[in-house]
């Protein structure tokens, strides 16, 4: 039940508790004291309001957060942190709002868009025969009464983030309210027959009401999923609604459920922009987007699929900044990182790199060939499809139904003068013998192949019927990789290995050490949804041919023995470099299971 408080939520009360907690000296409020007004001032003006406006009241949290004040431990004195103290203070409990844990029927059939504006709440959830709202100021007794008498519960404050709750307001009902008006009218959305249409996204405050409620919706969707940093959207159509699903560091969350007869529309609206045929539902299309995200862009590949309640379309977000990264960034460990970067400065040779689908191998052949790319070198790639666009390499998109295959473009490559090729995979013998002939006429080649190691690599070749002196002759190196999910820095903890965790990891504690090994964890918390894990890391397996393996190979050595001789040539496994990691406290024992589960 909401308490009852005493005092009035102003700067000057919400600096005394700062000061009480220890959190804030005397003389640091004092002077925020002194600035109130310059502060309250440069607020509205960051916020690019005017100081006669009366539509934005800025809050003492925001007032004081704005002065960016650096505590004792070296951490910013920001909006969070604040309600954080305040909600410790007067024992009420804080949240970091999680929008993807929402219940958007909830919050858009309980209040009204005016209402929760004006008044910064927003409900949470129901628990048992009480619900639960999301407020910055406690101390609006008047509002506790509205809400109660509105919704005929008991209400409990959550104290939030004002920005936190403004955000949900203005994504859910900005979002429900386009799909709402779409039931009535689905309008109509314009060919755009450009090569590549350069989508420009307005600001999520910059769309207006009488805009076309399908444009709207998908406008902001795509926001959405940028700030939850996304991966994957799904748009998919059920028996009842459509579902559309957010795929976040690996994982799939259900975001929203919307009215089954809107999603044609949604889907309608992204086929066009990615100039599809938006009359043909019954065939798979294939197309692409370019479009904005703050000051950068981003590439949406879109795939629709005929499924059984409809059309589902499936948007995977290629953001340059993970695309593209530094190669020291993408989690090898300084030995692995220099022999790789051997394997890229040879002059010619192939470099083929393993692992199933979305394991990064994307990331890491892009990034290799960006740390090449000059005004020296031809750079020229064939995949299926072109993952992204990027001006410096020269990309070909395959299409098997006019001939153009891996191996015919392999082909005609060769004939456009190359210094460096990546071929998206090689599937058959005729790509990987042409890939090898490349590599042996002087040119660079990456490529990828689907094993579970890096030795298997080597017997998939022989499978494919390549003869072992042509592998020994062109393989610069191989590469296996996968990518673990780190753990949330946000909650981490220190903990111990369990018996049976040091069983299952096959480790084992040398004489005379107690047999209680660290682990670091992630506890759970907002910033992570719960899960205590954060952002995903590379594990790799870098594994150079040396002379007893390429003598190895002739002799038609199986993937064990090349696995035996690449550990004594100093290679870490995949399960070791996952294992190491977890030491480290970079990932979970959970990971390391998972991603490893084929090397028990």
């Amino acid at each position: 039940m909401a308490p009852t408080l005493k005092g009035s939520f102003t700067v000057r009360f919400l600096l005394d508790v700062l000061t009480q907690q220890h959190v804030l000296s005397a003389s640091q409020a004092q002077v925020m004291l002194m600035k109130e007004e310059t502060q309250r001032l440069r607020v509205l003006k960051q916020k690019g309001l005017s100081t006669q406006t009366t539509r934005y009241d800025v809050s003492p949290v925001e007032i004081i957060a704005s002065f960016h004040e650096e505590l004792a431990d070296g951490q910013e004195l920001t909006e969070h942190l604040i309600m954080q103290y305040f909600a410790e203070a007067i024992e009420m409990p804080f949240e970091v709002i999680d929008p993807l844990k929402l219940d958007y029927k909830l919050i858009t059939q309980t209040l009204s868009p005016p209402f929760a504006k004006k008044h910064i709440v927003v409900p949470l959830r129901v628990e048992g025969n009480v619900m639960l709202v999301a407020m910055d100021n406690p101390f609006d007794i008047m509002l506790v009464e509205s809400l109660r008498s509105l919704t005929q519960m008991p209400i409990q404050i959550v104290l939030a983030a004002k920005s936190d709750i403004l955000k949900i307001i203005t994504e859910v009902y900005g979002f429900r309210r386009s799909v709402t008006a779409a039931v009535q009218d689905l309008g109509h959305s314009a060919d755009l027959g450009n090569l590549e249409q350069l989508v420009k996204l307005k600001a999520v405050q910059e769309i207006e009401a009488n805009d076309k409620h399908i444009i709207n919706a998908v406008e902001y969707l795509l926001h959405y999923a940028f700030d939850q940093r996304a991966s994957d959207i799904h748009i998919e159509p059920k028996r009842n609604e459509a579902v559309i699903r957010f795929r976040i560091d690996g994982v799939l969350h259900t975001v929203y459920a919307i009215p089954k007869a809107v999603q044609p529309a949604i889907v309608s609206r992204i086929k066009t922009l990615a100039r599809l045929d938006i009359a043909e539902k019954r065939k798979p299309q294939d197309g692409r987007i370019k479009t904005d995200q703050g000051t950068k862009e981003v590439e949406l590949r879109i795939s629709t699929l005929p499924v059984a309640f409809g059309e589902k379309i499936v948007i995977r977000i290629f953001d340059p900044e993970v695309i593209l990264q530094d190669l020291d960034k993408l989690g090898f460990f300084p030995a692995q990182l220099e022999v790789f970067q051997s394997f890229i400065s040879r002059p010619f040779g192939m470099i083929l790199v393993t692992g199933p689908t979305g394991s990064g191998k994307t990331t890491t052949l892009y990034s290799a060939l960006n740390v090449l790319a000059s005004g020296q070198v031809n750079i020229t790639t064939i995949e299926d499809p072109i993952e992204m666009v990027i001006e410096n390499f020269n990309q070909t998109n395959i299409n098997p139904k006019i001939g153009l295959t891996f191996a015919s473009s392999l082909r005609t490559i060769l004939r456009q003068d190359p210094d460096i090729i990546m071929v998206g995979e090689i599937r058959d013998k005729e790509t990987a013998e042409n890939a090898i002939q490349a590599a042996l006429t002087g040119h660079l080649v990456f490529s990828t192949l689907h094993t579970n190691d890096a030795p298997s690599t080597l017997t998939r070749l022989l499978d494919l019927g390549i003869p072992p002196f042509l592998i020994g002759s062109s393989l610069a190196g191989v590469m296996a990789q996968r990518l673990v999910r780190q753990i949330c820095p946000h909650c981490i903890r220190d903990g111990v290995m369990s018996k049976e965790q040091r069983e299952l990891l096959q480790i084992e504690v040398p004489p005379g050490r107690p047999p209680f090994l660290p682990l670091k964890y992630g506890e759970g918390c907002a910033h992570c949804r719960g899960t205590g894990l954060l952002g995903r890391t590379g594990i790799f397996e870098v594994m150079p041919l040396g002379d007893r393996i390429r003598r190895a190979v002739m002799a038609g050595s199986d993937a064990g023995e090349l696995m035996k001789l690449a550990r004594q040539d100093g290679m870490t496994t995949l399960r070791e470099s996952a294992i190491k990691k977890l030491a480290m406290g970079v990932t979970a024992f959970e990971e390391v299971v998972r991603v490893t589960a084929e090397s028990w």
